[in-house]
């Protein structure tokens, strides 16, 4: 059962974080899906289906003049657009969520990254203290990455790693680019 609000609940307690980025349609095998997205869903998944601790998925969110936002002008390929079909998770990565004996939490995003999801962990740490935060989904050169460094920046103190098994970049390169920028920022991978 999804949680869609703007706020992470704050625990009380000590939590590990699972942040899983951007495993939608449009990504995986629709507008800009590729193999390598496609063969990273089963790993997504069954991370998703043993994690213990809190799970917070995001959504890039689209509006329809997409293609006039520096984004679009930059990518001009219509994708993720709120409500439509290449928006939602992938049915597979959406079944591993719903699956899940607790709540998980829905960030809409229409940038790389998410302030508010930032702001929110920080806010949660300051209640109880996060352990880890471990991230996975797509892509790893333009969301994960940019998920990743605001949060580090948010929170420079708690361990973050990524999963590289459970990421895709836009190309191989640029997938491997983005883990070696992330270590160079004491983003660990596992």
């Amino acid at each position: 059962m999804a949680v869609y609000q703007t706020k992470l609940a704050e625990s009380g307690t000590e939590q590990d974080v699972l942040v899983v980025v951007d495993m939608q349609v449009d990504f995986v095998d629709g507008a800009l899906g590729t193999t390598e997205a496609e063969a990273i869903v089963p790993r997504v998944c069954e991370v998703i289906q043993d994690w213990d601790g809190t799970v917070i998925a995001t959504l890039d969110t689209h509006a329809p003049d997409y293609l006039q936002t520096q984004e679009g002008r930059n990518l001009p390929v219509v994708h993720c657009v709120r409500e439509t079909p290449g928006w939602a998770f992938d049915a597979r990565v959406a079944q591993a969520l719903d699956a899940r004996p607790d709540p998980y939490y829905v960030y809409e995003k229409p940038t790389f990254g998410s302030m508010a999801l930032a702001r929110d962990l920080a806010a949660a740490n300051a209640v109880a203290p996060i352990r880890s935060i471990t991230f996975v989904g797509l892509c790893t050169d333009i969301c994960v990455v940019s998920n990743a460094l605001l949060i580090k920046a948010a929170l420079p103190e708690v361990p973050l790693r990524v999963l590289p098994d459970a990421c895709a970049g836009v190309t191989p390169a640029a997938h491997d680019a983005a883990l070696a920028t992330m270590a160079s920022c004491q983003v660990a991978t596992a």
